[in-house]
């Protein structure tokens, strides 16, 4: 489909119970859980695609499939046209991901993590250098935060690292789940700023997963909630609530999620095709 930035048509995805020795188990011990059951996802060009699940609905291991870091049991994903499992090369050079538990070098400096990521991309030091500084800055850390060893740096700064070493390549389309984990309100609010600016300036696409509904009502164009490896609901934050509306009474986005999935997004813890 024209002007899709991702598409993701009847992806399912099992995994062993119990991991790896599942498999070495006896037969009927060998149960495979569903974590995504035929899900059809699609992202338009320039677009933020919330994303919002309880905890194992399949959010995380949908977004490991976009990035090419796990397979597919059947169905199809494609970015920009390029098929992930054929192609994941041309891929992975079009997108960038944050997850709620980025790795680094934690013996590097940030500065160092963040250059070492640009020339793998084929950045030049200089441009490197003056990117990352440039994004940082934006993202409100100090000069002495970017040659300390990562470490030595909180949690939440290490956080601000692992955005802005995913935005140092200009990616076009933007993996986020759960970006904004373990950062103070004011340091999450110059994040959501960054990226609608990214958005703008850059035309960049974006899927985020978020456990914040403040934080989904105010970036998302659509937002997809997904429940047990399905679809439950997807539509523009608005129109979400309109669904619900009842004797007058327009509900919170939060009030709509407890409605399509019985369950608080607090304690836990889509696909939606464009027609």
């Amino acid at each position: 489909m024209e002007g899709l930035a991702l598409d993701v048509r009847d992806v399912t995805k099992t995994f062993p119970r119990g991991g790896l020795l599942g498999l070495l188990g006896p037969r009927r011990e060998r149960e495979r859980i569903v974590a995504l059951a035929g899900i059809n996802l699609a992202v338009r060009r320039g677009e933020i695609l919330g994303l919002l699940g309880p905890n194992g609905s399949g959010k995380s291991t949908l977004v490991r499939l976009i990035a090419t870091l796990l397979l597919p049991d059947s169905g199809q994903i494609t970015v920009f046209g390029h098929d992930a499992q054929r192609e994941p090369r041309a891929v992975r050079r079009l997108i960038n991901r944050v997850s709620a538990d980025a790795a680094f070098f934690k013996g590097l400096t940030a500065m160092e993590n963040l250059l070492f990521t640009a020339r793998l991309y084929g950045l030049s030091g200089r441009t490197a250098r003056r990117r990352a500084s440039e994004i940082l800055a934006r993202l409100g850390l100090d000069g002495l935060s970017l040659h300390r060893p990562l470490e030595q740096l909180s949690r939440g700064t290490q956080q601000k690292v692992a955005i802005a070493r995913a935005f140092l390549t200009a990616p076009v389309l933007l993996l986020l789940d759960e970006p904004t984990t373990g950062l103070d309100p004011h340091s999450r609010r110059e994040v959501q700023r960054f990226i609608l600016e990214v958005r703008e300036d850059h035309d960049a696409s974006v899927l985020l997963t978020t456990h914040a509904m403040e934080e989904a009502e105010r970036l998302s164009d659509r937002i997809a909630i997904i429940d047990e490896g399905r679809i439950v609901a997807c539509d523009t934050p608005t129109s979400l609530r309109e669904r619900f509306r009842l004797n007058g009474h327009l509900p919170s986005l939060e009030e709509v999620f407890l409605a399509l999935t019985g369950k608080p997004l607090e304690e836990e813890r889509c696909a939606c095709s464009v027609n």
